[in-house]
Parts: C-alpha cells; sequence; structure tokens
C-alpha cells in the first residue's frame, strides 16, 4: 500500500512516517527543496517535491495512493492570512487534487487539533459532539479545514483526528517547558487550577493508525488523547522527579502573560520569524481547561495509550538529553 504524507518533516509527521514504515507501507512525501529530511534520513522515502500550493505538483503527489494522511500544518504565524493559508487553503488544495485525480483512496486522514473546537466550557468535557467554538485564528483556521474536509465526505473516504497538546522526542514546542524545567523553574499561570489532556507521540500515532484503517473511521472524527487529565503542577512535579531537579514554582498573573505575548509580537514584527508566546498563544494558555474525552475513540478503535505520563516524560527527557538538547 502506498501512503502520501504531507508534514512528514515535523514533530508528528516523522514520527508517522516510521510507523507506516515498520508496519510495510510504501512511503511518498511531499517536501520543500529546502526541508530539513535528517529526521527521514533512515526510511525509503519517494519524495515529491514542491509544497501545497501547486495543484500540478499535488495531483502528482495523490496519484496511485491508497492511503494520504494530512499531517501539515500552521502552529504559529506572524499574519493571520498565514494561518489560513497554511492549514485551511492547503486542505482545501489538497483535497481538490484528490477529487481531480481521483485515486482508489482507502482514507484520507486530516490531523486536525483540539483548537478546532475549543477550550472545556461549563464543566462539559470536550468531545465529538461539541460544537465548534475556537478563541484563536489557529483555532478558527483548522476549524475551516475541518470543515473543507466534512463538505466532501459523500466523495471521499475520511477520517479526522483532534490531538491535544503532544509531546515526546523531537518535539520543539513544549521542549520549552522542559527547558525552563531544567533551569530550575516552573512558570504557573494563574491562580486557578488549569487542567489539560496530554498525549505523547508514539500513542497518538498508534491511534491516527487505527483511525485510518478501521473500516468504522471513514466519515468519522476521533479525539486521540490521554484517557485522565492532567494539571500543570501535577506535570511539572513528575518532570522535577524525573530530571532530579529541585523546581522553584513562579506564578504568573493572567495579565501579564499577555503583556509578554503583545511585546514577543512587536519584536516579531521587525524580526523574520514567528515567536512562539503571541497573543493568540496567551489565550490558549490562560484558559482553565483544555480536556477532551477520547470514549469514541476506545469503543469504536479499540485506542487505549501504552504510555503513562511518567513513563511518557522519562522517554522525553531521555531523548533529550540523548541528544544535547537538555
Amino acid at each position: 500500500m502506498r501512503v502520501l504524507i504531507t508534514g512528514a518533516t515535523g514533530f508528528i509527521g516523522s514520527h508517522l512516517a516510521a510507523e507506516l514504515h515498520r508496519k510495510g507501507y510504501e512511503l511518498r512525501c511531499l517536501v520543500r527543496r529546502s526541508s530539513n529530511l535528517s529526521s527521514l534520513s533512515d526510511l525509503p522515502i519517494e519524495y515529491v517535491y514542491g509544497d501545497l500550493f501547486s495543484e500540478q505538483v499535488l495531483c502528482e503527489a495523490v496519484r496511485g495512493t491508497q492511503y494520504i494522511y494530512h499531517v501539515a500544518g500552521i502552529t504559529k504565524a506572524k499574519t493571520k492570512a498565514d494561518y489560513f493559508r497554511g492549514n485551511h487553503i492547503a486542505t482545501k488544495n489538497l483535497l481538490h487534487a484528490v477529487r481531480t485525480e481521483k485515486p482508489q483512496l482507502r482514507r484520507f486522514v486530516h490531523i486536525s487539533s483540539q483548537a478546532a473546537v475549543g477550550p472545556t466550557r461549563g464543566g462539559t468535557i470536550t468531545d465529538e459532539t461539541t460544537p465548534f467554538h475556537p478563541i484563536t485564528t489557529y483555532g478558527i483556521s483548522k476549524m475551516e479545514a475541518e470543515k473543507e474536509c466534512l463538505a466532501v465526505m459523500e466523495e471521499i473516504p475520511i477520517t479526522i483526528v483532534r490531538p491535544p497538546a503532544v509531546y515526546g522526542p523531537r518535539d520543539k514546542d513544549i521542549f520549552e517547558f522542559f527547558n525552563t524545567m531544567n533551569k530550575g523553574l516552573q512558570p504557573m499561570v494563574g491562580f486557578n487550577k488549569k487542567e489539560v489532556s496530554l498525549i505523547h507521540v508514539k500513542d497518538l500515532i498508534d491511534g491516527i493508525v487505527l483511525a485510518a484503517e478501521a473500516d468504522i473511521g471513514a466519515g468519522e472524527t476521533y479525539f486521540i488523547s490521554s484517557e485522565r487529565f492532567y494539571n500543570w503542577k501535577e506535570v511539572g512535579e513528575i518532570t522535577s522527579r524525573i530530571m532530579g531537579k529541585k523546581v522553584l514554582h513562579v506564578r504568573i498573573p493572567e495579565i501579564a502573560v499577555y503583556t509578554i505575548a503583545a511585546i514577543a509580537e512587536l519584536y516579531s514584527l521587525v524580526s523574520r520569524r514567528a515567536v512562539l508566546l503571541n497573543w493568540e498563544k496567551a489565550k490558549d494558555i490562560v484558559q482553565d481547561s483544555w480536556t477532551c474525552s477520547i470514549k469514541k475513540a476506545m469503543t469504536e478503535l479499540g485506542f487505549k495509550e501504552s504510555f503513562t505520563l511518567e513513563q511518557g516524560i522519562t522517554d522525553t527527557v531521555g531523548w533529550y538529553k540523548h541528544h544535547g538538547w537538555l
């Protein structure tokens, strides 16, 4: 079976490529000429060079595939237009290529985000029936990408997967949490207990592949996440114990988070890089709860976590140390 992966050079995409190779799939990856292919160097891959904005390239990429995993997306950007271009328009273009080329697809798997739905509201845990209520431009752009998928589900066998916060080897975003912990500090946003769903990348990949291969998954949406919820104080205590570090917990008022984000955004205007903490990200951070139910994935797909939080953090910290990140 030939699979196409977009975003294969990224954190989630590179782990997905390795697992699909292990399972015997023939890999095709859409990459830019400038892409760093080091995370894929040990895998036999047919590369299609280009991006998600060339119809000719996309038709070539989807031709003759049985599975498409659309992982590529923009998580941080300098402008709102960049979010929509990288998430909404890119997905629309890929779906158009599928409809044009008409490969004999067994499944098109769209990797969305919990941000497309929004944070937990009113104490009711978010699940697949929760109406869209994204709070950031990133979340809105991912919602619009999902809507593109929903519009063509009668033509294309599509499965939507929504991860929460994902951590694990090679991650660069949540790495900043581990890096700060390694320096003996844990910033704690606000004064309320903030709950989150978390998942180790290898468990996420297992869930993605389960969703793709299950007949029942066509036309469905699934949260793939942890079975329980965590608060950041708990995550910090486990991390400090694994690192062998004494950590100072520093409470940061939510208004200070917005202030720091505003300053960072001003910096990004004069630099060439999008910053990790901007005004949009600040909206996410100050929310009291980002939790989701995985009952549907457990019932319909048989999904189950293999990593406890302690095992997952041990694996992640070990990788960071081995590769000199910590």
